[in-house]
């Protein structure tokens, strides 16, 4: 199934810091709760499209990484 990007550049940077920092946090308090939930941002930057932006209709990219 091939998603539609809805993400920037910048979006998808601070997801992939705040995943590394939440599994990070998990990994050093042996909280497999934390890790778990540092795999969601993880995701969503790795994939470029975030669910909850959906609904809204947001979109963090920028014209000239859409293609338009």
């Amino acid at each position: 199934m091939n998603l539609p990007q809805n993400m920037g550049k910048t979006d998808r940077n601070i997801r992939f810091a705040a995943a590394g920092l939440l599994v990070l946090a998990g990994w050093l308090t042996g909280s497999v709760l934390l890790s778990v939930i540092g795999l969601i941002p993880l995701a969503t930057a790795a994939t470029g499209f975030c669910p909850a932006y959906l609904p809204f209709n947001i979109s963090t990219k920028g014209k000239e990484e859409s293609g338009a």
